[in-house]
């Protein structure tokens, strides 16, 4: 047992040491077994020796259970359908309210009220990143203080999605999560934040005694609105009169709880609002309409609903017949009747994964296959370069089956690029069919900005309206993201389910879920104390972690001395000693120096040395402190590799990554100051050598062959045109600081009817004559070119 004042002074109490309490969080976050760490503790010695608390996975579970506070209790309720009974575990939604509105982590960070954010000083280009920056939160703020000023909205957000728990024998579960709105969405969208909560189980049947089809899908949705209803009814009075709520600083607030979003895919959708299969869940439009974009349909009646369902219980036919009227299924007892200020319809989320890349792109895919020859797509997939952001399709991409969304994501990189000059027989056709693919990549590029603004809602429905626009050519020649959420169904359901031992797997996984819970929580709380208990505004930065230095590379080089010859050689440095030469005088020259100067002194500068230490790879960090809102926060690789023998004796061949290079004038958008140029060689010159040739040394340096400057095509596609710049028959080259380096970039040859023979990924930047700028490599450099 450890008395109040063990409390105060151990920092890693329940435990007694540190290495008591590391060890219990390795078996706990590893997923150790309980029998294996038995036994490891079993061996004579092993607990005192460490000087353990527990001797067995009991009295560590016990410790946890007990002596760590955790997140509301996990609790077992019933729910009757079809004159049958079904157990299903919850948690009380007030209390994890509660617990996320308190909880320490998310102090500094929480928002209290409703927002409207500008870009410019006359308040015409107004910017949505939030929830509190968007016009659902006005308007309910505004509704809510008729009658209780001062009121804080709590928005939920809750989430819902069936999933598969076993490979084989389709056992399922049905985990129901929820957060706060209150909580930034930087802090929401990372399971490491511990954001969202498990709310609860909702039981998984077959009903196989239920033969009749119809019969068995209204008692399923029964079954899920009884339990959505059970667990949702005690915020029915908050959401009105308010509740208190403590803040992790200690501030109390008076929290209306309200239900505003539910993120779903579609057949949640009609699950959620009862709307029949093949209509919109959100707007009137009728089924055989739904691709009409030019049209405008009002949005679905949430007053109309509601009085449908009034008649539920007094006119059982008049109910019947007014559900129909308004495409409804007879639900009863939806539960959104009787949630105050919630608007079920307007409560669905965008759903970038299932209607973007798993829905639209997916035909678009499907309808390119159909267009082009198969064979020949597979080639240009085979002989793009190769970058870090693009998955390399050594194999094509016709062959693949059954894509994931991360496929259909990989394939949107390339696809424009790989289709740009395949000919068609009609010209008009081409250009049609080009407009309609590119309008569905920007507005699907678009869509993933984390912050949008008035101009941006605008090309979003521009590039909606162009596609549109140019669609029938397919037909012509025809003849709040789930992705974030379904990312929690591997640390809350899978994970949980294979702790079980598969028998009343629930009420295993429910207590292995809340001792997972204790166990992070407890570890945020030691960190914090070894931090010398800072204070809470400093806990948790919201911010992206800004680098040091955006570039990173090795310690060490790879070859500490490569000559310049084996330079020419084996990385095509052709021109590397005059290229040295003349980066040497410029770097060393006080005044600004024509070319032919420059020319002039470098052609009489001798060099004291004939080898240089030579790097293969570094990192770029692509984040903006300025602009991290709408830019990435994420590294980047770039290669300057020769061809070399691995492991397997297997040859892979050279890489010579492509760049953007900074002038000097580059801005954080647009091309204006930039240039690309292939890099040949990473390379430092050693610290004695250049003391004697530098006035200050530069520290990484890299071996540039340039293309020229960005131009517009002319041929209606909107990419941008590079080549390579050819000086007296050979590759223009110079030297660069490796700190002017912005980003890698992505080049698409010009392929012609038919990828030339002998073109692969490794030698295609060699071969290829005129290159595309790939403005969908990733959404940084699509923001960039934009």
């Amino acid at each position: 047992m450890h008395d109040h004042t063990d409390h105060q002074t151990n920092i890693w109490y329940p435990f007694t040491s540190q290495i008591d309490w590391e060890i219990a969080h390795w078996v706990k976050s590893q997923e150790i077994g309980s029998n294996a760490f038995n036994k490891l503790l079993g061996i004579d010695g092993v607990s005192k020796k460490l000087g353990l608390s527990y001797h067995n996975t009991r009295e560590l579970n016990k410790i946890i259970d007990e002596k760590i506070p955790g997140r509301p209790q996990f609790q077992r309720a019933q729910v009757k359908a079809a004159d049958l009974e079904f157990d299903f575990y919850h948690r009380n939604i007030l209390e994890c309210i509660q617990a996320l509105y308190g909880d320490a982590e998310f102090a500094q960070h929480l928002i209290f009220r409703p927002e409207r954010h500008y870009t410019d000083a006359a308040k015409t280009n107004r910017i949505y990143h939030d929830m509190h920056t968007g016009k659902w939160w006005w308007n309910v703020q505004r509704e809510l203080e008729k009658s209780k000023p001062y009121a804080t909205v709590i928005p939920l957000i809750i989430a819902s999605d069936k999933t598969q728990i076993t490979l084989f024998g389709g056992k399922s579960a049905y985990p129901v999560y929820m957060t706060i709105g209150n909580i930034p969405k930087e802090l929401r969208r990372k399971p490491s934040q511990r954001a969202w909560i498990l709310l609860a189980y909702i039981p998984v049947t077959k009903l196989g005694h239920i033969k009749n089809k119809a019969a068995r899908r209204r008692t399923v949705a029964n079954i899920y609105h009884s339990c959505m209803h059970y667990i949702l009814e005690p915020t029915q009075r908050p959401a009105i009169e308010g509740m208190e709520l403590t803040s992790g600083d200690g501030a109390v607030r008076q929290g209306h709880p309200i239900y505003a979003a539910h993120v779903c895919d579609y057949p949640e959708t009609l699950l959620n609002n009862g709307v029949k299969n093949g209509q919109c869940g959100q707007c009137d439009a009728p089924h055989d309409q739904l691709g009409e974009f030019f049209k405008i349909f009002p949005d679905r009646d949430l007053t109309a609903a509601r009085n449908a369902l009034d008649l539920a219980n007094t006119d059982p036919v008049a109910f019947k017949r007014a559900c129909k009227k308004i495409h409804m299924k007879p639900i009863p007892e939806p539960f959104w009747k009787d949630l105050p200020y919630a608007d079920i319809f307007l409560s669905i989320t965008p759903d970038l994964l299932h209607q973007i890349y798993q829905g639209v792109v997916k035909h678009l895919i499907g309808w390119i296959y159909e267009i082009f020859p198969r064979d020949e797509l597979d080639n240009r997939c085979r002989s793009l370069p190769l970058n870090h952001h693009l998955r390399h399709f050594k194999n094509g991409i016709t062959h693949l089956t059954r894509l994931t969304g991360q496929e259909h994501n990989d394939i949107c990189r390339i696809l424009y690029g790989v289709i740009l000059d395949m000919p068609l027989q009609n010209a008009q056709d081409t250009k049609q069919l080009l407009a309609a693919v590119r309008a569905i990549l920007d507005f699907s590029y678009l869509a993933q900005y984390p912050a949008h603004t008035s101009e941006t809602l605008k090309l979003l429905t521009n590039a909606l309206t162009t596609f549109h626009n140019n669609k029938i050519v397919f037909i012509k020649l025809d003849n709040f993201d789930t992705s974030y959420t379904e990312r929690l169904h591997i640390d809350f359901t899978k994970d949980a389910y294979r702790a079980s031992n598969k028998k009343d797997e629930f009420a295993q996984m429910t207590l292995w879920l809340q001792r997972q819970e204790k166990i992070m929580q407890h570890h945020c709380y030691i960190h914090w104390r070894q931090n010398k208990c800072p204070p809470l505004t400093y806990v948790n930065t919201l911010a992206p972690t800004i680098p040091s230095d955006r570039l990173s590379i090795a310690k060490h080089p790879v070859h500490r001395a490569v000559s310049f010859d084996t330079l020419k050689m084996d990385y095509g440095a052709s021109y590397f000693d005059d290229a040295l030469a003349r980066f040497i005088v410029h770097w060393n020259s006080d005044t600004s120096l024509s070319s032919a100067q420059i020319e002039a002194r470098a052609s009489k500068l001798l060099l004291s040395f004939n080898t240089v230490a030579v790097y293969h790879h570094f990192k770029l960090w692509l984040g903006d402190p300025e602009h991290h809102r709408l830019m990435s926060d994420e590294y980047e690789s770039i290669y300057a590799r020769p061809s070399y023998q691995n492991a397997k004796q297997q040859i892979i061949p050279a890489r010579f990554d492509t760049a953007l290079i900074n002038l000097g004038t580059g801005q954080y958008q647009g091309t204006e100051g930039y240039q690309i140029g292939q890099i040949r060689v990473i390379f430092s010159v050693r610290s004695k050598q250049a003391l004697r040739m530098f006035k200050n040394p530069p520290q990484y340096l890299a071996y540039i062959e340039w293309f020229t400057t960005f131009r517009r095509s002319n041929c209606g596609h909107g990419l941008f045109r590079v080549s390579p710049v050819i000086n007296q028959g050979m590759r223009w080259a110079s030297i660069v600081s490796l700190d002017h380096i912005y980003r890698s970039t992505h080049l698409i040859p010009k392929f012609g009817p038919t990828v030339p023979p002998g073109w692969s990924s490794a030698n295609v930047l060699d071969k290829a004559h005129i290159f595309y700028v790939n403005p969908f490599s990733d959404r940084h450099m699509y923001t960039f070119l934009l």
